[in-house]
């Protein structure tokens, strides 16, 4: 929490996933008393190990490490730590460790129930704290694979003490607004979002500290700026079509969430949110993905509007649930329609399996690295293609009287 001098002390409590979700019948918790205490838990959720609860290895919200944040401070916890592995956070240690070694923000705002501190250990830590304790960590996760898991008491007692230099920043979202010709329609939007921070100076990595966020999200931004270019080449809509560059992505989606708080558009007017996180600098593409396609009614626009530029769509599942990171969640949890405009992976000109292979370097070599930088062989074909659709798709929405809505099967009906 946002205090200068933070002191923590506490037994500490293994609580497994750290999940309470009802809609799946699966309680971590079991009504303990984990008051004061300090909560080690692992990431991810229980269909990593076992198909035939939750989603399987699709991964759902309950197993990000911000919803087990949150629910253990509603759980009175002083603290939360998170066990690491590759596998379950799908992002190897390098990333944690640059990601949160960084200042940290939030949003100048009353602020809901918190815990004293949060933290990550590696795999290797927990288990030989563990073993300390008499405990194994392959025991208690594969108990905690189970509904009948119960919180068990470690016998370790942790101790915290946390000394920060609190300051007051403001950072804006950018925000432009393209108005639609309608007298009625033209006070709802469809937006376009992208994130323009990235991680700015961090722990150096083979002596570079500089985070550039050259794909993540400088490419994004690139792509909004090429999509309102275009669009002011062709007929306005009947919807306004607003432009937002977010802020502070990387810090917890605290722009895209300052924005839902404070909208331009009240959201009961905004159509739906598309977008642009990590776009194609690799080169054209036979195909193009979207995560929430099966969440709304915009996969079908979306799928036409790809089907326009000759696409494909991809259906692969989403196992990093990347749905949950990026700006178009805030949207999503509001009960806005959102998709996340993704990269195709088959590539012209290149072998099969390829693109699934550079994206899987990325994620591990380059992801929240200050390896993420300009690259001459950067190319911009792809990046046009994903342009193209989603102006396609957003003039779709915006020339359609009907709003987009939620599935039946969504959870955010």
């Amino acid at each position: 929490r946002p205090e200068a001098d933070i002191s923590a002390d506490g037994d500490v409590a293994f609580v497994g996933y750290g999940i309470r979700a009802p809609e799946w019948k699966w309680d971590d918790y079991k009504g303990a008393d984990l008051r004061g205490k300090i909560l080690l838990m692992l990431v991810n959720d229980p269909g990593l190990v076992d198909s035939t609860v939750f989603l399987g290895k699709i991964l759902t919200y309950y197993g990000r490490w911000t919803y087990k944040l949150e629910e253990a401070a509603r759980q009175g916890a002083a603290g939360a730590i998170l066990i690491h592995t590759t596998e379950s956070a799908t992002y190897p240690w390098d990333v944690v460790r640059g990601s949160w070694s960084v200042e940290q923000f939030k949003l100048d705002q009353p602020q809901s129930p918190s815990l004293a501190f949060a933290g990550w250990v590696t795999e290797a830590s927990a288990r030989a704290a563990l073993a300390k304790a008499g405990l194994n960590l392959d025991s208690l996760s594969r108990a905690a694979a189970r509904r009948d898991f119960r919180p068990v008491s470690t016998g370790l007692h942790a101790s915290a003490r946390i000394h920060s230099a609190l300051r007051r920043v403001e950072s804006e979202n950018v925000v432009g607004r393209w108005p639609g010709t309608d007298a009625r329609l033209g006070q709802e939007a469809v937006l376009i979002t992208a994130h323009w921070d990235h991680k700015g100076i961090g722990p150096a990595v083979r002596g570079d500290s500089i985070y550039n966020g050259a794909e993540d999200n400088a490419s994004g931004v690139a792509a909004i700026l090429g999509a309102a270019q275009a669009l002011t080449h062709l007929p306005r809509p009947a919807r306004s079509i607003v432009f937002i560059a977010t802020t502070a992505e990387e810090s917890g989606l605290l722009g895209s969430e300052g924005y839902v708080q404070q909208p331009l558009v009240p959201l009961p007017r905004t159509a739906a949110v598309l977008n642009l996180d990590v776009t194609n600098i690799r080169g054209a593409t036979r195909d193009i993905g979207a995560l929430g396609m099966d969440r709304s009614t915009l996969g079908p626009v979306f799928e036409g509007a790809a089907h326009a530029e000759s696409l494909t769509v991809q259906s692969q599942p989403d196992i990093r649930g990347s749905f949950f990171r990026s700006d178009h969640f805030p949207f999503a949890r509001a009960g806005v329609p959102a998709l996340s405009i993704k990269p195709g992976v088959d590539f012209v000109g290149r072998p099969k399996g390829w693109g699934e292979e550079e994206e899987n370097i990325y994620n591990q070599q380059r992801y929240h690295q200050p390896s993420d930088e300009y690259r001459a062989s950067f190319r911009y074909d792809g990046m046009a293609q994903e342009v193209r659709v989603t102006v396609r798709t957003a003039l779709a929405i915006a020339n359609n009287p009907q709003l987009p809505r939620w599935l039946p099967s969504s959870e955010f009906q």
